[in-house]
């Protein structure tokens, strides 16, 4: 078969897709539909907007489906129309099993992370968060309990010491869509040996969760050790971002900042260590006391305004001797 032959249905939602998407259609590979969320209101006027996926299968001309249930006879009956030999799944919903099973050479999905690990909805989030060295993308067959499928292909890359979540996002998403290309070859060729997860883990280990992540996984605990926190908050910068209550006890309101970049963690210089929460600045720097060493924070963004770089806040905001976070 070759691959102008091979009819492939898209499901996907955010830019993460798109790179995929768009290296397809170039390559020339007959996608005949794609799949995506229906449009939400957004912005203070609650406009209707488009997924990434949507704005870019329109203005290439490839036929939208947006339902609302995935079990919807009418959705499934218009996708079965298609009859497509190929799914793939990039950044979408938990597909129920009616479509899944669908196309006769399977569906695929690529994931954020070397599975088993980081099975879940926010795979690059937790690996930076968890201080890892190194994540990558998977490609595998979809069944019945998310992210466990059998593994096609894996490919690996560093995560460095001083990257955030958007670098290695943006470096994964290239990494994987030159997999799908590669995945979407070897179905074709007929080479696919898929690798049962259980088979990937060594003895006594567990695969990894990457469950979403909420409001309160995003708060600052200062009572945790600096290096955690320092990677806590580059797991999550520059979105949806950590965030602290900026406290005075001078009569101002407690405000909330977003904290986007940190230097890396420096011991405490002096013999009694600070409270977890106290702020040590100056005009141009401010420091935050962790459980067992100083963050110094770089860039930030209090409620109401732009993200800046901490001296433009000081110019800003005058802290008190009694400042604090917690």
């Amino acid at each position: 078969m070759k691959k102008e032959d091979l009819k492939i249905v898209f499901f996907g939602t955010p830019d993460f897709a798109v790179e995929s998407l768009s290296r397809l259609v170039d390559g020339g590979y007959n996608v005949v539909a794609v799949v995506t969320m229906p449009d939400k209101p957004a912005g203070r006027g609650r406009q209707l907007q488009h997924s990434d996926v949507k704005r870019y299968a329109v203005e290439h001309n490839l036929p939208v489906l947006q339902p609302v249930s995935l079990k919807d006879e009418a959705f499934i009956g218009e996708l079965r129309s298609y009859n497509a030999q190929l799914f793939i799944v990039i950044a979408f919903r938990m597909l129920p099993e009616a479509v899944w099973q669908m196309p006769p050479l399977g569906t695929f999905n690529l994931h954020a992370s070397l599975l088993p690990r980081y099975r879940g909805a926010a795979p690059i989030n937790w690996a930076v968060m968890n201080g890892d060295t190194e994540t990558g993308v998977t490609t595998f067959f979809l069944k019945h309990e998310i992210d466990t499928g059998d593994v096609i292909q894996q490919r690996s890359c560093p995560i460095g010491r001083n990257e955030n979540v958007e670098d290695i996002h943006d470096r994964l998403m290239v990494m994987g869509a030159d997999m799908v290309l590669e995945t979407v070859d070897a179905i074709i060729a007929g080479t696919v040996k898929p690798i049962p997860q259980d088979q990937m883990l060594m003895s006594n280990q567990q695969p990894t969760p990457a469950p979403k992540i909420f409001k309160d996984t995003c708060r600052i605990d200062w009572a945790r050790p600096a290096e955690q926190l320092y990677n806590h908050i580059r797991g999550l910068s520059p979105h949806p971002a950590a965030w602290t209550t900026l406290v005075d006890e001078d009569g101002k309101e407690p405000t909330t900042l977003k904290i986007y970049t940190t230097s890396e963690p420096e011991p405490f210089d002096c013999n009694k260590a600070p409270a977890p929460g106290t702020i040590a600045a100056d005009r141009k720097t401010m420091r935050i006391a962790c459980a067992d060493g100083w963050l110094q924070v770089l860039s930030l963004q209090q409620a109401g305004k732009k993200r800046m770089d901490t001296d433009a806040f000081l110019r800003g905001y005058t802290l008190s001797s009694a400042s604090h976070c917690e």
